[in-house]
């Protein structure tokens, strides 16, 4: 990729960059005792989605969280019953935008800037979980990591976007408060912005590609991204 490579599409990762995981921590906080709980099993679930793709091997996002939720009750000596998983699921699906989405959001659409998002999590049936939270009608497409059957930072999760949008990697920033998506994406080829949502940072290390744009806040990321690609 060329340091001159402008992108025209900004690619949004969805659970916890645009949508709010902590509407989960009453349940982590009864079933275990701690809120923060929330913190290792969504570690855990991304350890093992990675594995599984590392392995040559796929199984759907939501059921492998399941899983790392039954996993964890085995390691904690905690009981997770059938109406526990629904809740989790009921959960995942109605998790609200962060505040400063609509505004980031709002703020690249009327630039010119087009829009998507790419997830781990399995495409779902309308009303999605972005439209429940307000998101949906900022977004092109919706892409899901099932349609390759890999998941984020695989290659080929950044490369589905661009042929399926008829583009270059060089033509696509990607948006995530994870540090290996946004690494992810840049072995791809594409641009990579971070945003630090809380319990999540940089990592320091001479190898380690540092993202293009570094942001606190979604609205802050949006100007950085508008001063740096105007679009004509």
């Amino acid at each position: 990729m060329t340091l001159d490579t402008q992108p025209s599409i900004i690619v949004f990762d969805v659970n916890e960059t645009l949508l709010d995981i902590t509407i989960l921590e009453p349940l982590f906080e009864r079933i275990f005792g701690n809120r923060l709980a929330l913190r290792e099993w969504f570690a855990q679930l991304i350890l093992y989605s990675q594995t599984m793709t590392l392995s040559g091997l796929y199984a759907p996002f939501g059921e492998l969280g399941i899983g790392a939720l039954r996993m964890m009750a085995s390691i904690h000596g905690a009981t997770v019953t059938d109406r526990d998983i629904e809740e989790l699921k009921e959960r995942m699906g109605r998790m609200p935008a962060h505040p400063d989405a609509i505004p980031a959001l709002t703020r690249l659409r009327d630039v010119g800037f087009r829009l998507v998002t790419l997830t781990n999590s399995a495409s779902s049936p309308s009303p999605t979980p972005l439209e429940r939270a307000g998101l949906g009608d900022f977004f092109e497409r919706a892409f899901s990591v099932e349609a390759v059957e890999k998941f984020k930072p695989a290659p080929e999760t950044y490369r589905l976007v661009a042929q399926e949008m008829g583009v270059e990697t060089s033509d696509l920033c990607l948006v995530a408060c994870h540090l290996w998506d946004t690494i992810g994406a840049q072995a791809a080829g594409c641009r990579g912005a971070f945003v630090a949502r809380p319990h999540n940072a940089l990592l320091p290390g001479p190898e380690v590609p540092s993202p293009d744009i570094v942001a606190s806040a979604l609205t802050d990321l949006a100007e950085q991204i508008i001063e740096r690609w105007p679009v004509d």
